[in-house]
């Protein structure tokens, strides 16, 4: 029994994350085709969404600001005229705990977006909307696949440096 009482103190603390805040840091929206005087027509736009993320350390012990930065771009399909362009840098500041030093930076450019994305999805489909478009659903960001792209993209960029200081 008293071997079971010492087991259950030694277990490690879950980790912790308490959002603290979230904003939109930035945000512009153009609507080039009304702009324009470009027709929307019956077409389907091609949209490009590309994905940035950004993470720092704050003033307070374990406050951390992740910024998610979206760029949307609307074409048309064929002709490749753009319709619309949305730039959106949407910011959270967390509280963390219990998350070991080597797990943190993988803890915050994944786990961390994820908890904004549904508030971030919120916005671009409102904007959107107002900018007199039909709302635009964002499907679901797989942040794990991005992080993972972006630490092998890194190793390539080293690698070849290191060919080219050779």
């Amino acid at each position: 029994m008293a071997e079971e009482n010492g087991a259950a103190s030694a277990a490690p603390t879950p980790p912790r994350m308490q959002v603290l805040a979230q904003f939109i840091k930035d945000m512009s929206f153009e609507n080039i085709a009304a702009q324009k005087g470009l027709g929307e027509g019956d077409q389907t736009p091609d949209i490009q969404v590309q994905v940035n993320l950004d993470a720092k350390k704050r003033g307070e012990e374990n406050q951390f600001e992740v910024t998610t930065k979206l760029e949307v771009t609307a074409k048309t399909t064929g002709e490749g005229k753009p319709i619309f362009l949305m730039e959106l840098e949407y910011t959270g500041i967390f509280h963390i705990e219990n998350v070991p030093d080597e797990q943190l930076h993988p803890f915050l450019m994944i786990e961390c977006p994820r908890m904004l994305f549904p508030f971030l999805r919120r916005i671009v489909s409102d904007v959107t909307r107002d900018g007199g478009f039909p709302p635009l659903n964002l499907e679901t960001i797989d942040f794990l696949a991005l992080y993972r792209n972006e630490l092998a993209r890194r190793a390539q960029a080293e690698a070849a440096a290191k060919t080219a200081d050779a």
